[in-house]
């Protein structure tokens, strides 16, 4: 997964808390949600905020699809609009996102634990290429 789809899918979640970060409330929402995705999750998260916010408030429809997010994480507006903003922060930003990088391969089984995919695959005898660690779940129908 490319750096700024692997940010949006790890960061939408905490959203409404990182937003909210220094506010006592905030924190402690943050991490009980981070206690629910899994361990270091909350901290990884805070941590690549940290390094991405002061880009992110200073584009207003990235900070404005990170807010829409914060609200309703199942906005697929906000999140293509978030996905694309990333995207361009981060081509801007070579140095951050080295950092940014870094950070998500160092904490890489924290991420994992917040991100998923999802492939639907319809028809017989199809076959889905690809790598994955961690848990799997596989759903027949």
């Amino acid at each position: 997964m490319e750096l700024a789809a692997l940010l949006a899918s790890f960061l939408t979640p905490f959203l409404p808390h990182l937003l909210k970060l220094g506010k006592p409330v905030a924190e402690e929402a943050g991490k009980a949600l981070g206690g629910k995705l899994g361990e270091g999750t909350w901290e990884t998260a805070k941590q690549a905020w940290g390094k991405l916010a002061p880009k992110v408030t200073d584009k207003p429809l990235a900070k404005g699809a990170a807010e829409a997010l914060a609200n309703n994480g199942q906005d697929d507006e906000a999140q293509e609009i978030w996905l694309s903003q990333l995207k361009k922060v981060l081509t801007a930003n070579p140095e951050l996102a080295k950092d940014l990088q870094g950070l998500l391969d160092q904490e890489a089984e924290a991420v994992a634990q917040a991100v998923s995919v999802c492939q639907t695959v319809v028809g017989d005898k199809n076959i889905v290429i690809g790598s994955s660690s961690g848990s799997i779940n596989i759903t027949q129908g």
